[in-house]
């Protein structure tokens, strides 16, 4: 992207932290993520593409709760209609629209309600307590079988079906960025 198309972006969505704010120079191995929901937190919180504001999408179903901080890649978009989802791994709770450096160590590949919606996993670059993390490999297993876990129960008592297919390292990751950056800039970028 260019300076002029990005200058056309930011006036067609200003302050919308989905189109302002950039995916990061270091990406795809260094990406920026907006949180939107802190580890821990019942809340489904989701950014209203049209306003850019956080909205309550709803309180989770399930007797469940994030088990990352969790949000999105912006300038980023996915055959499901959203930016890609991020999972940020970090020793402190991230308040919800906080911009924070995330260095990509995995993928988990998952299908909700039919749909592909895989989420890029994350460690807050700047927490030292996650300074020896570069891959999933150097995660506890006992960290993805949670995240897995999560996702596998808490649409459950809504009805809906999710499956999680599998965790990949940070090469799958790093395609799964490029890829969204790409599919961002075709569908956003080409009417410019």
């Amino acid at each position: 992207m260019n300076h002029q198309q990005s200058t056309q972006l930011i006036q067609k969505y200003a302050k919308n932290p989905w189109h302002h704010v950039h995916f990061g120079s270091d990406s795809p191995k260094i990406v920026n993520a907006i949180i939107e929901i802190t580890k821990g937190s019942k809340a489904k919180y989701e950014l209203d593409k049209d306003s850019g504001l956080l909205k309550l999408d709803r309180v989770l179903f399930s007797a469940v709760h994030y088990p990352a901080n969790y949000g999105f890649i912006p300038q980023t978009y996915c055959d499901d209609k959203d930016p890609l989802d991020i999972l940020v791994l970090c020793s402190v709770e991230i308040e919800p629209m906080c911009l924070v450096e995330a260095r990509v160590i995995g993928v988990m590949h998952m299908v909700d309600q039919g749909e592909i919606d895989d989420k890029i996993i994350a460690v807050a670059k700047n927490d030292a307590s996650y300074a020896g993390v570069n891959d999933l490999k150097d995660i506890p297993s006992h960290t993805t079988q949670e995240i897995q876990r999560f996702f596998e129960d808490y649409k459950k008592l809504e009805h809906k079906h999710v499956v999680v297919e599998e965790f990949k390292g940070k090469e799958d990751a790093y395609r799964i960025v490029e890829e969204s950056i790409k599919l961002y800039e075709e569908k956003f970028l080409k009417n410019l």
